[in-house]
């Protein structure tokens, strides 16, 4: 059985861009995860060890969103890898990574990249 977790809105500050003055200064960041999975066991058992928690879930964005890097597509991808090596029964996972008033040749609300897997 096919089922979708979303773990959405993961708001965070971190320090990512392909400039040196863009990492120190940081931005604003939201983070959003799909899972695919089957948690029919747990919507029988109502227990947390059936399923994929959803604060695991919110901790690995964090943790990785807190390793400096120059693109949000390598941020994206080292997300979606460690959601894949974390958690058994994962069928799929879906991972954007929106940065939020990017200054790229003038203002734009948001950029995202998105990854699945």
């Amino acid at each position: 059985m096919k089922n979708t977790i979303l773990v959405s809105g993961i708001d965070l500050y971190a320090h990512h861009g392909c400039t040196e003055a863009e990492r120190q200064m940081g931005g604003k960041y939201s983070v959003d995860v799909e899972l695919q999975t089957d948690f029919s066991k747990a919507g029988a058992s109502d227990k947390l060890s059936d399923t994929i928690d959803y604060v695991a879930v919110r901790k690995i964005a964090q943790e990785e969103m807190e390793i400096s890097s120059s693109l949000i597509e390598h941020v994206a991808y080292r997300i979606l890898h460690r959601l894949k090596k974390t958690f058994t029964g994962l069928q799929s996972a879906k991972v954007v990574v929106h940065k939020l008033g990017s200054p790229i040749g003038g203002f734009v609300r948001e950029v995202a990249v998105i990854v699945e897997g």
